[in-house]
């Protein structure tokens, strides 16, 4: 596969990448490094494997992956102790095993770095040099939303994005992956590395899944989402309770999972109906969003199908979590 043809792989399914020219140059490499961040701190979702299977497809095309499992930014983002932050980053990356990420996948604890081992001192010399240029107004931008919008943030709102900047020249980071509410700190990351003179990454975000209450997005905090390892029963209680508005296809979660974890693998979905109700349907995606759009499609009917169909995805990776991992 030539340089073009992996440029236009690697768009599908994703929202932006900046820059495309620049990730050219990174092709040219034999094994370009590929990173995603992760804070360690409850269930690995349909959310997160958006991103994942992003990462198996630059994995196919020669990158190097590597994850960041980012216990120190979990506990500035008040997500529990360190002890037990990363019990669940252990877990995690059980879970990231599970979704088929190959062996090579480096898995790393933050601390490991941050704090400890030969790149700790240029670290947090980056950190330092990076407080120097970043405003706080630049750097509450680049917060989460919560903090973003609080009258009186913690100074470990405003760290968090300096660390994570620095986390980047760390890992040896050719490509920064994320999904859209990265964006603002890997703009952040662009403006600022070469002023302290480290590599600027190329960056690729993908969409966003709303909740599955219809929120603007999918969270373990929130409850509103689908583990990977969840059992059959969960899935389909958690389904059949979804936000999905009959004729609603803009934010509807169902669509939405549809579009990211049937289509890219699949021409069409298969919709079960008695005969009474039309009989079966096998749907394209457009073929599906028209249908639904025109109210020609129950909403029940087809939470069955995606209930079906993510009980089926999701089968290797219940089972690898059955066979290695136990919560102790």
């Amino acid at each position: 596969m030539n340089i073009d043809e992996k440029l236009e792989k690697i768009q599908e399914g994703t929202l932006e990448i900046v820059d495309i020219e620049e990730l050219k140059a990174k092709l040219e490499k034999e094994h370009p490094v590929a990173y995603t961040g992760y804070e360690p701190s409850g269930k690995v979702h349909l959310g997160h494997a958006i991103t994942i299977m992003k990462l198996k497809q630059l994995q196919s095309l020669g990158f190097k992956i590597k994850i960041l499992l980012a216990d120190y930014h979990a506990f500035l983002n008040g997500k529990g102790q360190l002890d037990e932050i990363e019990k669940t980053a252990e877990y995690n990356k059980k879970c990231f095993q599970a979704l088929g990420l190959s062996e090579d996948t480096e898995y790393i604890l933050g601390s490991e770095f941050q704090i400890n081992g030969r790149y700790s001192l240029e670290y947090t010399n980056n950190v330092y040099k990076l407080a120097t240029l970043t405003t706080l107004k630049r750097a509450r931008r680049s917060m989460d939303q919560v903090s973003r919008h609080d009258d009186n943030p913690k100074v470990a709102s405003v760290i968090y994005p300096l660390m994570q900047t620095a986390d980047m020249p760390a890992l040896g980071v050719d490509v920064a992956l994320g999904g859209m509410e990265q964006r603002k700190i890997h703009m952040l990351a662009r403006e600022s590395l070469e002023k302290i003179g480290e590599e600027v990454p190329v960056c690729i975000h993908t969409p966003l899944l709303h909740g599955l209450d219809g929120d603007d997005k999918m969270s373990s905090s929130k409850g509103n989402f689908i583990a990977i390892d969840d059992e059959e029963d969960v899935i389909k209680d958690k389904i059949k309770k979804s936000y999905c508005p009959k004729g609603e296809v803009e934010g509807n979660p169902i669509i939405e999972i549809a579009e990211h974890f049937v289509y890219p693998y699949h021409e069409t979905l298969l919709i079960e109906r008695p005969e009474k109700f039309g009989g079966n349907l096998e749907l394209s995606k457009d073929e599906l969003c028209t249908m639904f759009d025109n109210e020609e499609l129950h909403p029940m009917d087809l939470k069955n199908a995606i209930a079906k169909y993510l009980i089926e995805f999701f089968r290797p990776a219940r089972e690898f979590m059955a066979e290695n991992y136990k919560d102790e």
